[in-house]
């Protein structure tokens, strides 16, 4: 039974028979599921896996971003993409994650590895590219959900900054289904699909990345100090003049 379940048959009262009890709440489940409000009720299990502590978020988070400025940045500059509007989205992508990591970095994420495993595959053809993109950006937005959760227990201020990169990574994620020809704005409630943080390493590596090691799939290795030095600026990529947190 989910946390959100268990907080459902908590509120039932003692003298509610088990049977009865049993029936209420898998009701409740088929309605919350229906309309979507399950995945609201869960949110409450996002901090609570012991390890999502905020350094370990943060450091995640940075590696993350280590990948998604490589992926973009290459992406944009290997020439796969045919339509102009959506190379000028990646090339914005890429300025926007180096952005996070430079941020994450400031409020002391580490990064695991700033060499990363990228497959073949990912830079094969604009369609592989995107979907790639897709299925990254969710795994993003998944864990900065877990950032706002856990960073909201410590400093409300803080909690801000994943939940404004989270609103970026949800933009990247509906800007590429678009570009493959799919719904963009397909999420009432952003996703999630795990409630550990490190799930997101296990996934990416599971999509064939690798850090600091091959992947699981053919590839080769980038090194994100050298690639930051190609990522691409777009001027109208809105750069405040201060960082989120002191916003």
């Amino acid at each position: 039974m989910s946390a959100a379940l268990d907080s459902v048959a908590r509120a039932l009262p003692r003298e509610v028979p088990e049977r009865t009890r049993r029936q209420f709440v898998g009701a409740t489940a088929a309605v919350l599921g229906g309309v979507g409000l399950a995945g609201v009720l869960e949110r409450e299990a996002l901090a609570a896996s012991p390890n999502n502590d905020t350094q370990t978020i943060l450091n995640v988070a940075a590696t993350a971003e280590v990948l998604a400025t490589i992926v973009n940045t290459i992406g944009f500059r290997c020439d796969i993409v045919e339509d102009a509007v959506t190379q000028r989205n990646i090339k914005a992508a890429a300025q926007e994650e180096l952005a996070h990591y430079d941020v994450l970095v400031g409020l002391g994420g580490v990064p695991a590895t700033k060499r990363i495993w990228v497959p073949d595959t990912v830079f094969s053809s604009e369609e592989d590219l995107l979907n790639t993109l897709v299925v990254g950006d969710q795994i993003f937005v998944n864990a900065y959900l877990i950032g706002v959760a856990a960073f909201a227990k410590k400093d409300p201020k803080l909690a801000a900054v994943p939940a404004e990169f989270m609103g970026a990574e949800a933009v990247h994620r509906a800007l590429a289904l678009q570009s493959l020809g799919k719904l963009g704005n397909d999420r009432i409630f952003m996703k999630v699909e795990f409630f550990d943080i490190l799930d997101a390493v296990t996934q990416l590596k599971a999509a064939g990345f690798g850090f600091g090691e091959k992947g699981a799939r053919p590839g080769r290795f980038f090194h994100f100090d050298n690639v930051r030095r190609r990522t691409p600026t777009d001027p109208d990529v809105n750069t405040p003049d201060v960082t989120p947190i002191d916003a």
